[in-house]
């Protein structure tokens, strides 16, 4: 009776330690899934877009006339520099930027078309010409008009906040567009024309700007933009287009005027970012 006491008490002391030893061991759990932390967003790369937006000329056009031998026409000549027009302009864009810490450096070019145009006709008062007896009047008539813009410029930025999704830049370097100009007059008083022929037109400049621009997505950019641009000017002169009847002092006469080819840009901008 006391051997098997003594073998069931040692085989609960056995059954005891193997069921301690086993508490001891690490139990087999999933280990957790890995937390994905995508790549901040960098400017580096490639991007094509669209833009539209508001283009309007900045600088006054100079009409002026040159007649020694009839200066009665001086006082009679209708001049009237008001220049102010807005048309629309859209096109598209490309580029390429390269981010270093929070500065972006790039450089882009664009190609837009544009309808801004500008006429106008002026008519002065009557008067007596006293070389002929006649009255008349003179009147004055010109456009001009911007069909295209472009333009290859460098960017400076820096992002404006921690993400890198807002860029803030500035901008310059050469602008080149295309339009026609022409200024004509009339005198009644001989019923002589003076024109200038229709001027066709290719010129080259520079511009500066700035704008903003955010990432919507990793692909997706939104921005806007202000440019100047100035082209240059030129000097068009309107001479008599009729050449036989034309009264001795209308021979030396002619109208001229000079046209500021500059302006301002605003426009919306959108990229996709490669």
């Amino acid at each position: 009776m006391t051997y098997r006491w003594l073998m069931g008490a040692a085989a609960l002391t056995v059954a005891g330690a193997v069921a301690a030893q086993a508490a001891d061991l690490p139990t087999r759990k999933e280990a957790p899934a890995p937390i994905f932390v995508p790549p901040p967003f960098t400017w580096t790369g490639f991007y094509v877009g669209v833009n539209a937006g508001a283009v309007w000329k900045s600088g006054n056009n100079n009409s002026s006339l040159y007649a020694p031998d009839a200066p009665w026409l001086y006082t009679y000549w209708p001049n009237n520099n008001n220049n102010s027009n807005t048309g629309f302009i859209g096109g598209g864009q490309a580029g390429y930027n390269w981010q270093t810490g929070s500065w972006v450096f790039g450089v882009e070019t664009d190609f837009d078309g544009s309808s801004l145009s500008k006429s106008r006709n002026i008519v002065g008062p009557n008067f007596t010409n006293p070389f002929t007896g006649t009255t008349g009047y003179l009147s004055a008539n010109g456009k001009i008009s911007l069909d295209w813009l472009g333009s290859t410029r460098g960017r400076v930025g820096f992002v404006a906040t921690p993400d890198n999704r807002l860029l803030i830049y500035g901008t310059g370097g050469v602008a080149y567009g295309g339009g026609t100009a022409n200024l004509n007059f009339y005198d009644s008083s001989t019923n002589i024309y003076f024109n200038s022929g229709n001027n066709d037109q290719s010129r080259a400049g520079w511009t500066l700007g700035g704008g903003v621009e955010y990432a919507i997505t990793n692909n997706v950019i939104l921005g806007a933009e202000y440019l100047y641009f100035d082209l240059g000017s030129k000097t068009y002169y309107a001479y008599p287009g009729v050449i036989n009847n034309i009264p001795a002092p209308y021979s030396t006469v002619y109208a001229r005027e000079k046209v500021n080819f500059d302006g301002s840009v605003v426009r919306a901008r959108l990229s996709y970012k490669f």
